[in-house]
């Protein structure tokens, strides 16, 4: 997981979050968001989305090697 991934998922639960706590989310669906914050959090903290795997992504900056 890049850089750039990870930041967008921590500023996505970041709102997530203060939606949730300022009263902006109903409560059902609000803890359903909150859930998905975390997630959001956690792959973001250990660089690793299980989602990414079968599906080949990968968000990763490459080196490119020039071939002598």
């Amino acid at each position: 997981m890049g850089l750039s991934d990870r930041m967008v998922r921590l500023v996505l639960a970041m709102i997530i979050t203060g939606l949730y706590f300022t009263n902006n989310l109903p409560q059902s669906e609000g803890l359903v968001f909150l859930a998905i914050a975390g997630i959001f959090m956690f792959t973001s903290c250990i660089s690793f989305c299980p989602i990414y795997g079968p599906f080949g992504l990968d968000t990763t900056k490459k080196k490119n090697k020039q071939s002598r």
